[in-house]
C-alpha cells in the first residue's frame, strides 16, 4: 500500500536577539503557530520545552555574553508534523557528539545541567545538530503530533 505524501500547509520564520527574555517570545510564537494542527496540551507542552531548550542554548552558549541573532523557522505539514529549524551564527560546538551526552556541559560554574540536547531528543521524533566552530549551530527538529 502506497503511503500518502505529506504536503507543506504553512510556514513561518522569525529572527530575534539571543536575549533571555526572547526565549519566552519564541515559545509562545511557535506554540501559537502550531496550534493550527490541533495538538494535545501535552504535545504543546513538549514543543514549548523543546523551543525553550534550543533558544536557551543560543542565549547561554552560542553568543556567550554578547547578543547575536537567532533564526527560527517552523513548517507545518498535512500529516500533523512540524519541522523546526533553529540557527545561530555563534561560536559553534567543538564536539557535537560529546555535547549530546546527557549531563555534559561546558559551564564551569555548574549552573547548567547538560541535559538540553537529551531533553530535546526525548521529546521530538528526530533531532539533528549541525555545527561548525566559529560559524554557528543549526538544529533541525521534527515533531509528529497524534502519535
Amino acid at each position: 500500500m502506497k503511503q500518502a505524501r505529506k504536503t507543506l500547509t504553512n510556514s513561518m520564520t522569525l529572527s530575534f536577539l539571543s536575549l533571555s527574555q526572547n526565549e519566552s517570545f519564541a515559545r509562545q510564537a511557535v506554540c501559537a503557530f502550531v496550534a493550527q494542527l490541533d495538538p494535545t496540551l501535552e504535545e504543546l507542552s513538549d514543543t514549548r520545552i523543546i523551543i525553550s531548550e534550543a533558544v536557551t542554548n543560543c542565549v547561554v552558549h552560542a553568543y556567550k555574553k554578547t547578543p547575536g541573532e537567532v533564526f527560527l523557522s517552523v513548517k507545518c505539514y498535512s500529516d500533523k508534523s512540524i519541522a523546526i529549524k533553529i540557527k545561530d551564527k555563534g561560536c559553534g560546538i567543538e564536539n557535537v557528539e560529546q555535547a549530546m551526552v546527557p549531563f555534559y556541559t561546558t559551564d564551569k560554574q555548574g549552573e547548567r545541567s547538560g541535559m538540553g540536547f537529551a531533553i530535546m531528543q526525548g521529546l521530538s521524533k528526530k533531532l539533528k545538530v549541525k555545527s561548525e566552530t566559529g560559524k554557528g549551530t543549526t538544529l533541525d527538529i521534527y515533531i509528529k503530533f497524534g502519535e
